[in-house]
């Protein structure tokens, strides 16, 4: 009985309106789970919530501002009084600006700090503590692969990812034996709403920056979807199954046969 879930598993999914957020709102709800949207763009979290209701799910959708401790309550309040106590939470909001670190202003490099780390602070504030209470929950924290491998022109990124697990592995230590579970899910490149922003030019330059220090092997990138399934398998996990870290990162092209004489390093498209 200890390692019971309820047949209702409400979720909120923060950065829920585009990319790997709107991703796993959808396919929690296409797995059973009443799930929760916020971001600041509400008309596309709105929308998002009305496909998932058209398809059978249930879903709202609240505005959130994660920077703002009022915004992240007020969010709480209706996800809760819309479907209930809480059973899972997805920390997805998230933002990057590139620029060389010396240049870069440090409103700009602290504003990314405010969202990708102190806002997962006050997500967890806002709802870890009833999961506490009620001994079980899902707390999962979207990372990055630069918290592992630092990429130039990403400074502020890669240190609110750094500070991010950082808090995620002392938050698991605090956790145990309270029937809660932190994960940490770390994306490789893929394609989303962050850094669709970024001039061309300026993508082009930090892609080549990637490549100059080994850190883009080959030119694929992940889909949101990719994603959103790998934080469905972590919340879907039996009670008393942990999945605390999971890397997911993009496969490389396939290699063609070489031929005779020939090295086998060149790469069938997909």
């Amino acid at each position: 009985m200890k390692y019971a879930q309820p047949d209702r598993r409400p979720a909120v999914i923060t950065g829920a309106s585009s990319g790997i957020g709107a991703e796993t709102a959808k396919a929690l709800a296409t797995a059973g789970f009443p799930v929760a949207l916020g971001a600041r763009r509400l008309d596309r979290v709105e929308e998002i919530a009305a496909a998932i209701r058209a398809d059978g799910g249930e879903a709202v959708a609240h505005p959130l501002d994660v920077t703002s401790d009022d915004s992240v309550a007020e969010f709480a309040a209706k996800a809760v009084a819309d479907l209930g106590e809480i059973e899972v939470v997805v920390s997805n909001a998230g933002v990057t600006h590139p620029g060389a670190t010396v240049d870069v202003s440090t409103e700009t490099f602290g504003g990314q700090v405010d969202i990708n780390l102190l806002g997962a602070h006050r997500v967890l504030r806002a709802f870890g503590p009833g999961m506490i209470e009620r001994q079980r929950g899902d707390l999962v924290f979207l990372s990055s692969d630069v918290a592992v491998r630092p990429r130039p022109f990403m400074g502020a990124y890669a240190a609110s990812k750094w500070g991010l697990e950082g808090m995620v592995n002392a938050l698991r230590m605090e956790l145990e034996g309270t029937g809660v579970r932190a994960s940490i899910v770390r994306p490789g490149p893929t394609h989303s709403d962050i850094g669709n922003e970024w001039p061309a030019e300026l993508g082009g330059f930090v892609l080549e920056q990637w490549v100059r220090w080994g850190l883009a092997r080959h030119p694929h990138f992940l889909k949101a979807q990719a994603l959103a399934d790998a934080i469905t398998s972590v919340v879907t996990a039996k009670r008393g199954v942990h999945i605390s870290t999971i890397d997911v990162n993009p496969e490389a092209p396939v290699q063609a046969p070489a031929g005779p004489g020939e090295r086998s390093d060149r790469r069938e498209p997909r």
